[in-house]
C-alpha cells in the first residue's frame, strides 16, 4: 500500500463549499456598491476587504490569496468611479502578505484575526494612498490618519461577526 504524506500546511489549510468561495465576496461587493446609497455613513465599511482577508489568512494558500484578491479588488473598482485595477493591486498585495502570514500564525484564533484585519485595513489604505500619490499623481489632501484608524477599527468591529458567520461555511475535508 503506498503510503500518502500530507504536509503541515494541508493539513492546517480550511476548505469551504464553492457556493461560498464564490458568494461570500459577491454579497460582499454588492453590500460596497449599494448599501452607501442607502446609508452613506457605510462607505466607511470595506466589505470586500473584510471577506477576502478571511478567505487569504485561512486557505494560507499565497497563489490563491493574490488571485482571489485580485479578482475581488478589480471587481470592486468596477463597480466604483475609480480607475480600474487600484483595488486589485491593493488588494492582491494583501492576499499575498495575508496568505503568508496565515501560514505562520494560529489565525483560527479571534483575537488574531481581529489584530490581522486592523493591520491589514491600514496597510489596504496606505496602499491605495500610495497608489493614488505616485502612480496617478493625485496630490490631493493627503491621508487623514485618524479616519484611517477609525476605519480600521470600525471594520474590525463589522469582521468579527462576518468571521463567524464565514467559519460555518467551511466544508474541512
Amino acid at each position: 500500500m503506498p503510503r500518502h504524506f500530507t504536509t503541515r500546511r494541508e493539513l492546517e489549510q480550511h476548505h469551504f463549499y464553492p457556493a461560498a468561495t464564490i458568494g461570500a465576496p459577491l454579497l460582499a461587493l454588492f453590500l460596497s456598491a449599494y448599501l452607501p446609497k442607502l446609508f452613506p455613513v457605510s462607505t466607511i465599511v470595506d466589505w470586500p476587504l473584510i471577506v477576502v482577508v478571511y478567505f487569504y489568512i485561512a486557505r494560507r494558500n499565497p497563489l490563491s490569496g493574490t488571485l482571489t484578491g485580485t479578482l475581488t479588488g478589480l471587481l470592486q473598482d468596477t463597480l466604483s468611479n475609480g480607475y480600474i485595477g487600484v483595488n486589485g493591486i491593493a488588494k492582491s498585495v494583501i492576499g499575498y502578505v495575508g496568505a503568508s502570514i496565515g501560514l505562520k500564525l494560529d489565525v483560527d484564533n479571534i483575537l488574531t484575526r481581529t489584530i490581522l484585519n486592523f493591520a491589514f485595513s491600514l496597510l489596504h489604505s496606505l496602499i491605495l494612498f500610495v497608489i493614488g500619490y505616485v502612480l496617478l499623481a493625485s496630490h490631493g489632501p493627503g491621508m487623514l490618519w485618524t479616519h484611517e484608524l477609525i476605519r480600521a477599527v470600525v471594520n474590525c468591529i463589522v469582521a468579527l461577526p462576518v468571521f463567524l458567520l464565514l467559519d460555518l461555511a467551511r466544508s474541512d475535508i
